[in-house]
């Protein structure tokens, strides 16, 4: 067999194997959540929505723990997208490759692969502890946006980079100021690809269980949150409550809460992938 024939050889198997390995991973996921909407999906209904979580499973719901997720989610968000390209826009736009820029960098790489428990344990000593919040909606929030700061900072530089350099010299030529280049042509040509990293962030946050409950957020409350200060829970939480349980009605409820975070995650994936895609068709 000639060289040219067994590199073409070798293509075709590494593709047919890429495909196998991707056909058989959809095939599980498919399996999953099959197996999930089967068990919940007759457990969805208003009511289930609307309640509190109750000792009796058919009268039990996820009222406080959807109203916290979608409080601790709201609050991450805003404090990790500003501070977030704040960093993005220091490495690349201000930080010129130097020793600090590279201090920071190490560390922002370092972090990314940072067990979630281990932000926990900085969330209850530097919030909870230190920043006297308690274990509130706030403490939460901010533990979480540390958690997903590294995957917001390495998005939104990259989206940074796509922006041409000629965007720049030419904003510069008509005698715009470094910041006023960045606020006028860099940003908005990088939003798509900021989004997109939001998406990622957000997509991890929303399923986190360990931070939260290192910091001290309840395993079973009966009401929701009505501020930043306000005790809380999230669905994921719940979730894993009623999974350890081994009566079979807490199961159904378990798979229905899934559910409804499936749901909530494909939502605020939905809303992002809308503005960025608006962003792209407004800078093009």
């Amino acid at each position: 067999m000639s060289t040219a024939a067994s590199r073409l050889a070798g293509d075709r198997l590494l593709q047919l194997s890429g495909i196998l390995v991707l056909g058989l991973a959809l095939v599980t996921l498919g399996a999953l959540i099959a197996d999930v909407f089967s068990d919940g999906w007759a457990r969805l209904s208003w009511q289930f929505l609307t309640s509190p979580p109750s000792r009796f499973p058919a009268v039990a719901g996820i009222y406080p723990q959807l109203l916290g997720s979608l409080y601790v989610m709201l609050v991450t968000a805003a404090l990790t997208l500003p501070m977030g390209i704040a960093a993005a826009l220091y490495l690349e736009e201000y930080g010129g490759g130097g020793r600090m820029a590279r201090i920071i960098e190490v560390n922002i790489a370092n972090l990314a692969g940072v067990p979630s428990v281990i932000y926990g344990l900085l969330g209850l000593g530097l919030f909870v502890r230190w920043m006297n919040l308690g274990p509130s909606v706030l403490a939460g929030a901010a533990t979480l946006a540390l958690l997903v700061l590294p995957v917001v900072i390495l998005s939104t530089r990259e989206a940074l980079r796509t922006v041409p350099m000629s965007a720049r010299e030419g904003s510069y030529a008509l005698g715009a100021t470094k910041w006023q280049t960045i606020w006028h042509q860099v940003l908005p040509s990088s939003l798509p690809g900021i989004f997109t990293g939001l998406i990622l962030a957000m997509s991890r946050a929303i399923g986190e269980t360990a931070p939260l409950v290192t910091i001290g957020a309840l395993t079973y409350i009966p009401f929701a949150p009505t501020g930043l200060d306000s005790r809380f829970t999230v669905l994921p939480i719940q979730i894993y409550n009623w999974v350890s349980r081994p009566q079979a009605p807490f199961l159904e409820n378990a798979a229905a809460g899934i559910i409804v975070l499936l749901f909530l995650l494909l939502t605020m994936n939905s809303v992002a992938v809308v503005l960025r895609d608006r962003f792209q068709k407004v800078r093009s």
